[in-house]
């Protein structure tokens, strides 16, 4: 009686981990015990339940000790304890990729998986499954086969779940179970149906023709006749994920609405389903459709509005979550939720609570942002991290969307700032504030003061180190630059080495962009000089030096406008020019340029945090420098000099033709390496000597052709064209060459893809015309201060300026997007953005030509009957002045 009642206030004190304290050594020699004569289950079971609890912590074994136990284990296949046998099959799964010479537990395995003890054939199959290899599989394979249209459903889903990891394996061996997986579908289990429909998909995979045949009669079964697939929500919620995917895949194709696909039509059936996770799946994939218009979502939207206020919290969560979303894409078609959105503020879920109120942040009206952000803020602070950046996020949309109320977003997000908070939080907060000072001008001040009174207290030295850059490119820009220096300095006194190194920057832009501060700045930078920090002292003495020269020039190049080259890029160009030994000095127009991220996040990374950190920084290599080093394989690569740039992906032909082609253009000073990415889609084909012949404008030269050797079906082969650009006529320089796909076809048997004989025929297939254009030779860089560089541009660079009526553009909007997408050219201080209600603006570009010639653009825009350009190009070299002006004109 003593006994229970210890037991029992065990339990209600919650008890504890009984393998916590367990030791490799100690488990190791108790698993000797498997070794004895006769098994005894109760002393064995908890020893192997040690041993698996072990490996799951991630214990590392040795192969001779995963090997020993592995055999001792195998000794317990005498007993018939139904508990210790399953633990033995959960062993061998365990031990399988570690120990050595598993394979001796085959025919055990087997023997259990065919007997008629159905508890033991379902973890029997999952291991036998786990230590089978290729070889081995067509051993069992008649047993597989028997397993998947067994009548136990354990053993049937078992065998499923199997052949689907065996299919990574062995994909040939597995695909000759289609009949019966077709026939497992039809169970009437439902756990049996999905996993039987899982692995058919995974089986058909790489045929869309396949995938396509397989949905639509699953949906023509489900639609027109009452069998029990229907029973399966899991099943059907994959149905609706595959559904999804093809109508994805022939978005690109279809030239009609969404809404007319039998794919889409059979998801909005599935709104009716009984099961309200199939409901839910079905209103999650129509408004996760790539480019969705409003009408094709507002049925999902209404589902969701319903789903919305379900007395389950789970379901609550899930619709609300997924309007949050929504309504960055489609925030009118979500403003009809705004009610029952409004409702669920007070929702005893806060997580629940926070996506409402996020999700009214981005639909509501601008008079309702004062009330939403005060009823945040009671709760803000009984909410985790992750949703507070979902507040964020909102902020940041709400602040783009209505200008006029920075004031009190700014406020609402410094008083976040001041609260505790990892860091991914608090960058958060500091991106909302840097995307909102560089979107809005009148909240500029204001921000900064903002992040001047954090970074007093930041204790994350990389957001740090990037306010202090803000600080360095904003600051100077302000009504009273001086105001700021204290910040900036007290860094300088207080904080880290990186930080430190990261102030000298910002007080060195002060004293470039600012003449009145400059010998103040001096005698900061003075006092640096005499930092501990060896990276602090060289900055010190680096900017008083420029400083001390009292040059524009120099400001402009380095201390304003920092080197725009590629960091991994250079050190190797560094590399090779010393171990070349060469009296030449070293020529930083020979390394390339660092590319500029397409995405708006990206743009703003930390510049200055990636010259220093408190530990060694791996800087991963751009699409640019992995391709450069991909194309110096090439023969006669190595004589085309360094890389310049590598453009997008640009079709030449639909995806659905039997030869998909591709086309990547890679630039160089005096070259282009165009290279083509080519797809065979036909099954019963095997190409060779796979080519892409083209007819070049004139002036450009044809250098080199590196063929494909050989393109089996479903496999992408690569083949290259080298170009030379016309000579001395940068003029020509853009051009539209026809191409055409050359190959020797060999007819081959679909199954084993073997060609049928030796020889085969020659045969071509026509591909789009491949345009050469400007911004294929126009590399993108930022200019931190676009006005200094132009201001001393005026002196040194040749100017063109001309007039153009852009008559086909109804907005400035749309002109500065297409201007920007033609010439390739980078925006700079914030010109891409064009106020609203504007009828005039101007749009600030910059980049640099292949060869190292720097350009700057100012692009006068006027909205009259169409739009009006006045375009004033200014670069080193006057004929690619002349080239941009005349190719617009």
């Amino acid at each position: 009686m003593s006994g229970f009642k210890r037991d029992h206030k065990e339990e209600e004190d919650g008890g504890g981990n009984p393998f916590q304290n367990i030791e490799k050594t100690t488990v190791l020699q108790e698993a000797r015990i498997f070794n004895e004569t006769s098994v005894n289950p109760r002393k064995c079971t908890p020893i192997l339940t040690k041993l698996l609890y072990m490996l799951n912590q991630g214990e590392q074994l040795s192969a001779k000790e995963a090997t020993d136990v592995f055999f001792a284990m195998t000794k317990l296949f005498q007993s018939k304890d139904v508990i210790l046998r399953r633990l033995v099959y959960l062993g061998i799964k365990e031990l399988s990729s570690i120990a050595d010479d598993v394979i001796i537990v085959t025919s055990s395995l087997t023997k259990d998986m065919t007997g008629k003890e159905d508890l033991y054939r379902a973890a029997a199959i999952r291991a036998l499954c786990s230590i089978t290899d290729a070889t081995m599989l067509q051993a069992i394979e008649r047993y597989m086969k028997q397993a998947i249209v067994d009548r136990n459903p354990a053993v049937s889903s078992a065998a499923l779940v199997s052949s689907l990891h065996m299919a990574k394996l062995a994909p040939e061996v597995v695909k000759r179970w289609v009949n019966e997986a077709q026939e497992a579908v039809n169970s009437e289990n439902i756990m049996v149906q999905y996993h039987a429909l899982g692995l058919l998909y995974h089986i058909r995979k790489s045929d869309r023709l396949a995938v396509s045949k397989l949905v639509t009669r699953s949906i023509q079964t489900l639609m027109y006749t009452n069998v029990s697939l229907q029973k399966s929500s899991y099943a059907v919620c994959m149905l609706i994920r595959i559904a999804a995917k093809l109508i994805e895949e022939e978005g690109a194709d279809r030239k009609s609405s969404k809404s007319q696909s039998p794919y889409f039509q059979y998801i909005e059936s599935c709104f009716r389903h009984k099961s309200e996770m199939v409901v839910y799946e079905a209103a999650y994939a129509v408004v996760n459709l790539n480019n969705s218009t409003s009408q094709e979502v507002a049925q999902a939207i209404s589902v969701l509005q319903l789903l919305s206020a379900s007395p389950k919290p789970a379901l609550r969560f899930a619709a609300v979550r997924t309007l949050n979303q929504v309504a960055i894409s489609h925030p009118a078609a979500v403003t009809a939720c705004n009610l029952d959105l409004e409702n669920l503020i007070t929702d005893s879920n806060r997580s629940i609570a926070t996506l409402a109120i996020t999700t009214l942040l981005k639909t509501g009206a601008e008079s309702s942002v004062d009330r939403l952000m005060k009823q945040i803020a009671t709760f803000v602070s009984e909410i985790s991290d992750e949703f507070k950046v979902v507040v964020v996020q909102a902020i940041r949309a709400l602040a783009l969307k209505f200008p006029r109320k920075h004031t009190v977003l700014m406020n609402f997000l410094s008083a976040m700032l001041r609260d505790d908070g990892g860091l991914e939080y608090k960058a958060s907060i500091a991106d909302t504030i840097i995307t909102i000072i560089e979107d809005n001008p009148e909240a500029k001040e204001t921000g900064l003061a903002h992040l001047c009174e954090f970074i007093e207290d930041c204790e994350h030295v990389s957001l740090a180190v990037r306010i202090l850059h803000l600080l360095g490119k904003e600051g100077p820009k302000t009504k009273q630059p001086s105001r700021y220096i204290r910040f900036i300095y007290n860094r300088v006194i207080l904080e880290c080495p990186s930080i430190r190194a990261a102030a000298v920057s910002a007080m060195a832009q002060f004293g470039a962009s600012c003449p009145d501060l400059l010998e103040n700045i001096q005698v900061l930078l003075a006092r640096c000089q005499m930092d501990s920090d060896d990276e602090v002292r060289d900055r010190a003495t680096y900017y008083s030096s420029i400083l001390n020269r009292q040059d524009k020039a120099l400001y402009n190049n380095y201390v304003l406008n920092t080197l725009q080259v590629s960091m991994p890029a250079l050190e190797k160009s560094l590399s090779e020019y010393i171990n070349l030994n060469t009296a030449q000095p070293f020529d930083i127009k020979s390394v390339p340029v660092v590319a500029v991220s397409k995405s708006e996040n990206d743009v703003k990374q930390k510049p200055e945090g990636m010259l220093i950190s408190s530990g060694p920084t791996k800087i991963s290599p751009s699409r640019d420098e992995n391709f450069a080093d991909k194309l110096n394989s090439l023969p006669d690569a190595q004589s085309l000099g360094p890389h310049f740039k590598s453009s997008e992906i640009v079709e030449l032909t639909e995806s659905e033709t039997e030869y998909v082609v591709k086309c990547i253009k890679h630039c160089y000073a005096q070259h282009l390496v165009l290279q083509f990415d080519c797809l065979n889609t036909l099954n019963d084909q095997l190409l060779e000597n796979v080519r892409v012949q083209l007819d070049v404008s004139e002036g450009f030269e044809i250098i080199n052709e590196i063929p494909c050797p050989k393109l089996p079906y479903n496999e992408t082969g690569t083949t290259y064209v080298i170009v030379k650009f016309p000579d001395g006529d940068i003029l020509n320089s853009v051009g539209t060459f026809g191409a055409v796909l050359k190959f020797i076809v060999k007819d081959c048997d679909p199954a084993t893809g073997l060609p049928d004989i030796d020889e085969g025929y020659d045969d071509e297939y026509m591909l789009e015309e491949l345009e050469i254009t400007l911004a294929d030779q126009i590399q993108k860089v930022n200019k931190a201060n676009w006005g200094a560089a132009w201001e001393e541009a005026e002196s040194t660079f040749h100017e063109i300026e001309d007039t153009y009526s852009l008559s086909s553009m109804n907005t400035l909007e749309e002109a500065v997007v297409n201007i920007i997408k033609y010439l390739g050219l980078q925006p700079a201080e914030r010109s891409d953005k064009v106020p609203k209600g504007k009828s005039t603006h101007t749009l600030l570009l910059a980049g640099i030509f292949r060869g190292g010639v720097d350009i700057l653009v100012r692009a006068k825009l006027a909205l009259a009957d169409g739009v009006t350009m006045q375009l004033t190009v200014r670069s080193t070299d006057q004929s690619i002045a002349e080239l941009i002006t005349s190719a617009i004109g």
